[in-house]
């Protein structure tokens, strides 16, 4: 099998309402709007899929107030793919935007870093503020799966299929991890939130729900080692990379990284 693969971003939710005071710590114009897109990723490889994060379900978007696009899950169909058919998925950490509806995928095995699993069941959840960005039903939901012998524990980095690679990261959250990609363009990493945007890595601006700040500056330098370019560097919620890549068929919704 063929180490190279395409990456695609499937949108599935916004939020247009926020400012930069929610997206970098100290910022010099902190009232400036600043929006956020929400993403999952599919990489292909012929018949092959790996499924990189599931997007949160209608259920937690009227939890929160954060109304969704479009049904994560479903939007697959655009790329001809099926959760219900999807047998890997990485989960890069247990954040409610990127680990909800993990029940729509019952043939996957699901990778995770053995240090988000402990984070998001231990004491730290004692304390609201890095509380909040998990969903108790979410983390319930993958321990059900852990205790189904549907969960690959990593301690660090790993391979995943030929010419994919999970990497710990950690700072935004304890546990979070990074998906190295080779595509024909050469090596991406999908950084999900151990940047959120370009300007967090780019001019080194922290993002404000940190586990670790010393973890989080070192990603920043991780993330594009791993790429080899900065410019392979695919944040996990900025609305530049629909203006950096070419969408992808007549959805509205994808785009082609790689």
């Amino acid at each position: 099998m063929s180490d190279i693969w395409e990456i695609y971003a499937l949108k599935y939710a916004e939020r247009n309402g926020r400012t930069r005071a929610e997206s970098f710590i100290d910022d010099d114009h902190p009232a400036a709007p600043h929006g956020m897109d929400y993403f999952t990723w599919l990489l292909v490889n012929g018949s092959r899929q790996i499924l990189v994060d599931t997007g949160y379900e209608a259920e937690e978007a009227a939890r929160r107030g954060r109304p969704i696009l479009r049904d994560p899950a479903r939007a697959l169909e655009a790329l001809g793919a099926r959760a219900d058919a999807i047998e890997t998925v990485v989960i890069t950490h247990l954040h409610y935007d990127h680990a909800g509806g993990l029940n729509r995928y019952p043939a996957a095995r699901f990778h995770l870093q053995e240090t988000e699993m402990a984070f998001a069941t231990g004491p730290c959840m004692c304390d609201p503020d890095l509380q909040a960005p998990f969903t108790a039903d979410h983390v319930c939901d993958m321990i059900r799966h852990v205790y189904a012998g549907r969960v690959a524990f990593h301690s660090g980095s790993a391979e995943i299929a030929p010419g994919v690679t999970i990497h710990r990261i950690g700072g935004h959250s304890r546990g979070l991890q990074v998906v190295r990609v080779m595509t024909a363009a050469g090596p991406m990493c999908l950084a999900s939130d151990a940047a959120h945007y370009y300007e967090n890595f780019e001019a080194e601006k922290l993002f404000p729900i940190v586990a670790d700040a010393d973890e989080m500056r070192e990603g920043f330098k991780q993330i594009q080692a791993l790429a080899g370019d900065p410019a392979r560097v695919i944040p996990g919620h900025d609305p530049l990379v629909r203006s950096r890549f070419p969408a992808f068929g007549q959805s509205g919704f994808v785009w082609k990284l790689g």
